[in-house]
């Protein structure tokens, strides 16, 4: 089964149609005062942003200096935060946030259906990480001969999750702030 053109995998960017708020509230505005939600918003994403930096950055290390250890003793600690404050906050948007934004802004449906997809998309990485997290930690702390094998499966899963990720945040920016600082969210109380 092929992935639609605005599948997280193979998106480049959102379709246009669902950038029209984004058009009327665009990102060089957002600098400006913004509504406590999407501020806050914009922080949890930023520091998603940073989580991943972070993983990367560790995995870097352990692929020039083959640490496995140090690894070990620094990502997964990483890893498991990242996972349970992602897929927190996934569950809260897709639970109360999105429901309510539909209400908000019907015209905008469409796309919160396609960050919706995006979440389930990147919960199935959520698992196969924490899968693989957990064969590569029992691998250490087992002295597992095959412990390379495991932080490099681990590692790789980690740098093909950043580029969806990225895009996914980035396009949920790109419909949430705006819709919330033009529409707002009192309204569907």
């Amino acid at each position: 089964m092929s992935e639609t053109p605005d599948a997280l995998a193979a998106r480049a960017c959102l379709p246009a149609e669902f950038l029209y708020l984004r058009d009327a509230f665009p990102r060089d505005r957002w600098a400006s005062t913004l509504d406590e939600t999407a501020a806050f918003w914009l922080q949890m994403h930023a520091s998603f942003r940073g989580h991943q930096d972070l993983m990367d950055g560790l995995i870097s290390q352990w692929r020039a200096t083959g640490d496995a250890a140090a690894l070990h003793r620094q990502l997964i600690p990483a890893l498991q935060s990242f996972l349970q404050h992602l897929d927190g906050h996934h569950r809260i948007e897709s639970g109360q946030y999105f429901p309510m934004m539909r209400r908000i802004e019907p015209k905008i449906g469409a796309g919160i259906d396609l960050l919706d997809r995006d979440h389930d998309a990147i919960h199935e990485t959520l698992e196969a990480m924490f899968r693989d997290g957990l064969a590569f930690h029992q691998a250490v702390t087992g002295g597992a001969p095959d412990t390379a094998d495991k932080a490099n499966r681990l590692s790789d899963l980690i740098d093909g999750n950043a580029r969806p990720l990225l895009r996914h945040l980035e396009d949920e920016e790109d419909i949430v702030i705006p819709l919330i600082q033009l529409r707002g969210l009192g309204e569907a109380g």
